[in-house]
């Protein structure tokens, strides 16, 4: 089917476009009054990624009330992690907790294969077809998974962290079992990426939230290396990388097979494009904080942004939209991406 709003693959592929696209990571969510409806109506934020038809529901509210030039759908990370054999839960006001974790080569090898994996993750290749559908063409459709590194330092941790000291540990005096584990994530989350697309995915985003805390020497060892690995492997869609915190790391992914490079808010765009070269495009990257501005402020914020990147740009913020921000300070941010125009 011909996408009638075609501007995220164009800019994804290289092509002109006549303004930059916008989204914004988590854009559906609580943001939004009509997310809180459907969310109340069930029982936890697990039942809500795991009902494929209230998981597209969601997914597709950005489009109809925001008017994004994308939907990304509604998911989370820790898939993976839970299709390989580790639950989590998800706690109010606390985030995801694994009641059971990695510690040694046991716990590994326990794990599912990376194909049988992907078959536990039935109810989001369901949800992608009911989006795909329901969209009818309107805008690309985002599939998405965790980067190894970010996946292992949740099953190893735990929890969330400020230091993901247990995890870092982990990779200091398990570096073999280190590396076993993070094949096994890799090999799950290419076969997971690849149902995606199959399943109507359009573009597919890798979000390292965690590489930040790693030196640039174990970001190259425990993380860059096998983001590389899934870009190689991805040949059948557009890839981006996010990686929060990774400004060490963009000459590597200029490298990698991917074809966009996301920034978080301490990256600046003029900088990253030299370091970056031409050849991709760059995604990013307001700072999250600034849609709690003035109106007036958000729109001067934006046109700043978006004169820095000259181009080749997917407008969004440089992290998830934050659950208390207010939907006129997002709408503001979204008007004024789409009333920026390129000179011809």
């Amino acid at each position: 089917m011909k996408l009638k709003n075609d501007l995220l693959l164009r800019v994804a592929n290289g092509q002109p476009v006549e303004r930059p696209p916008v989204w914004l990571m988590r854009q559906a969510g609580r943001i939004l009054p009509e997310y809180r409806a459907v969310r109340e109506k069930l029982r936890d934020f697990k039942e809500l990624v795991t009902t494929p038809e209230r998981a597209a529901e969601v997914t597709i509210q950005p489009v109809d009330i925001l008017g994004v030039d994308a939907a990304i759908i509604f998911s989370d990370i820790l898939v993976i992690p839970e299709a390989l054999g580790l639950d989590y839960l998800m706690e109010e006001k606390r985030g995801p907790a694994f009641p059971k974790t990695i510690q040694n080569q046991k716990d590994i090898d326990a794990l599912r294969s990376d194909e049988e994996a992907a078959t536990h993750l039935q109810y989001v290749y369901d949800a992608l077809e009911i989006t795909k559908r329901e969209l009818n063409g309107r805008v690309p459709l985002i599939g998405f998974c965790g980067a190894p590194w970010t996946l292992l330092a949740y099953m190893v941790e735990g929890s969330g962290s400020k230091t993901f000291s247990k995890a870092k540990k982990f990779l200091y005096t398990q570096p073999i079992e280190s590396h076993r584990l993070l094949q096994k994530i890799t090999d799950a989350s290419i076969a997971y990426l690849k149902r995606q697309i199959q399943s109507g995915v359009d573009l597919v985003q890798i979000f390292d939230s965690w590489a930040g805390i790693l030196s640039p020497a174990q970001y190259q060892e425990f993380s860059a290396k096998y983001i590389a690995q899934i870009c190689n492997a991805i040949t059948e869609a557009p890839i981006t990388i996010f990686a929060k915190g990774a400004w060490f790391a963009l000459e590597d992914f200029a490298q990698m097979n991917c074809n966009v490079i996301g920034l978080d808010w301490n990256m600046n765009p003029t900088e990253s494009r030299r370091r970056v070269g031409e050849d991709k495009a760059l995604q990013g990257n307001l700072d999250p904080c600034c849609l709690y501005a003035s109106t007036e402020q958000i729109r001067k914020e934006t046109n700043a942004m978006l004169q820095a990147f000259e181009g080749k740009h997917i407008a969004n913020l440089g992290h998830g939209v934050y659950p208390d921000t207010p939907l006129d300070g997002v709408r503001a941010f979204i008007d004024t991406v789409q009333a920026f125009h390129y000179e011809s």
